[in-house]
């Protein structure tokens, strides 16, 4: 009997199950791996643009910030700087001031001997002294410091100049009071500058009355007084000289002063000579004095022309007109 075998089936029933369950093993995996949502890339790089310009902005502000902090460093470098220079020039000033008050301690102890020596030859000019001077007996004149201390009128003549002021005026003031201590009583005082220029105008051409209360204007008056001046004292000395010559007055100019500027040495001793001329017994009608002050020579020395020139000059001036020039080696 012949045995009909069946028909093998392309597709059977185990294939299409296995090809299910491997569809559906890779659709397990599928969902296993899938985490989170999908990466948008466009939406990414907009994100990182706005995060960029954020940065650039605030590197903006920081380096505003510092370029700001860095100007005011300087400028507090700059201010410090300057405090240094102020602290400097402080400490010169309290070393210069230290020093000038151990000289005006100095000056002061020297001012009260030479006061007192003053004061002695003024009351050993007794009347028969006082009786050969009018004799011109000049051997029995008594002389402090070589200034004769015989006048009864006196013209004070002072440099006015920048270099005067505002180095040697406290010294000039002290120099003044001095001289006017050595004369308790006279007829006459007048205050002018090396211009000729008047203290008081009201006084000019006149004698100031001599007085306790005006001398101590005078003394006040003069802290601040400050003209013009060309630091030359020809003008001051014949403007007093024309306006207070007398013969029957004795007259006496002081003059204080540093420098010389002026054109001629021989033509102002000229020009004193022709206008103050001597009596019958050889004397000048007006005395002149004169006080130096070193100033130009705390200059180099190719500075000091001008100090050396007063000292030439008043050196004669005096000697010719009855006089005497005092140097003094400090004008602090």
């Amino acid at each position: 009997m012949r045995i009909k075998r069946r028909a093998y089936e392309t597709f059977s029933i185990s294939f299409l199950d296995v090809i299910t369950c491997g569809f559906g093993a890779i659709i397990l995996l599928l969902m296993i791996a899938k985490t989170g949502k999908p990466v948008i890339l466009e939406a990414s790089h907009q994100d990182l643009g706005g995060i960029v310009r954020n940065l650039q902005e605030q590197l903006f502000q920081i380096r505003g910030e510092s370029t700001i902090l860095n100007r005011e460093l300087n400028a507090r470098k700059e201010q410090l700087s300057e405090w240094d220079l102020r602290v400097a020039r402080l400490n010169r000033e309290l070393a210069s001031l230290k020093d000038r008050l151990a000289g005006l301690e100095q000056q002061s102890a020297v001012n009260t001997i030479v006061k007192d020596k003053l004061e002695l030859a003024l009351q050993s000019l007794t009347e028969e002294m006082q009786r050969l001077l009018s004799q011109n007996n000049e051997k029995q004149t008594e002389f402090i410091g070589g200034i004769p201390v015989d006048s009864e009128y006196i013209v004070f003549i002072i440099d006015t100049s920048g270099s005067m002021f505002q180095y040697a005026w406290n010294k000039m003031i002290d120099q003044l009071i001095t001289t006017l201590d050595v004369y308790p009583k006279v007829k006459g005082i007048q205050i002018m500058n090396d211009m000729g220029d008047y203290m008081f105008s009201e006084y000019r051409g006149k004698w100031i009355p001599d007085t306790p209360g005006r001398r101590r204007i005078i003394i006040d008056r003069l802290r601040t007084w400050n003209p013009f001046s060309n630091s030359s004292p020809v003008e001051g000395i014949i403007q007093a000289i024309r306006d207070f010559h007398d013969p029957s007055q004795k007259v006496s100019l002081y003059y204080y002063g540093d420098e010389f500027t002026g054109r001629s040495i021989q033509e102002v001793i000229n020009i004193v000579d022709r206008i103050n001329p001597r009596d019958a017994q050889g004397k000048p009608m007006v005395r002149i004095h004169a006080v130096g002050f070193p100033v130009q020579f705390a200059n180099p020395r190719q500075l000091q022309f001008t100090g050396i020139r007063l000292a030439t000059l008043m050196r004669e001036l005096t000697h010719r007109n009855g006089g005497t020039f005092v140097g003094l080696n400090d004008f602090r």
